[in-house]
């Protein structure tokens, strides 16, 4: 195995807040929300009660997601023999993709926008990479590994 590595890079999504700060945010809203059907319950109306209940229950399964999602990452490991990307999904299982980089062919909208995708193809098959990266940083680590992948294609 070749142990000169040309590119090696950990893609991990944007923090989110704190677990702390979310949980006082939550509370925040909670409470909010308490103070604001208490008066709707003193002018009879108490049905709103529910629809309360459910935006600060949403509010908080959204928090979670959050955190969940934040744990994605996608390593990227490129020496002049392989390019191996090793995954850990949100469901904690990881996926190992080895492609020849000689054979690697990187596909991203120049200049890159919004929506712009960095899709790395070999043999007819599409990776997607950095899905949850800003297209700045996208971009970014599209010309770093443009860049990794002409050199180990030219053994520099």
């Amino acid at each position: 195995m070749d142990r000169d590595v040309l590119l090696d890079r950990v893609l991990r999504p944007s923090p989110p807040l704190k677990p702390r700060t979310l949980l006082v945010v939550l509370g925040f809203f909670a409470l909010a929300n308490l103070a604001l059907s208490a008066s709707f319950v003193l002018h009879g109306a108490w049905l709103i009660l529910p629809f309360m209940a459910t935006g600060v229950a949403m509010l908080g399964w959204a928090f979670r997601r959050t955190l969940i999602a934040a744990a994605r990452e996608e390593h990227v490991t490129l020496t002049a023999s392989s390019l191996r990307i090793e995954r850990r999904k949100l469901d904690g299982r990881r996926q190992d993709i080895v492609l020849n980089p000689y054979w690697v062919r990187l596909e991203m909208d120049e200049p890159p926008e919004h929506d712009s995708q960095l899709i790395l193809w070999s043999h007819g098959k599409g990776f997607r990479l950095g899905t949850f990266l800003a297209p700045s940083e996208r971009a970014s680590f599209a010309q770093a590994l443009r860049s990794a992948l002409w050199n180990a294609r030219h053994g520099r």
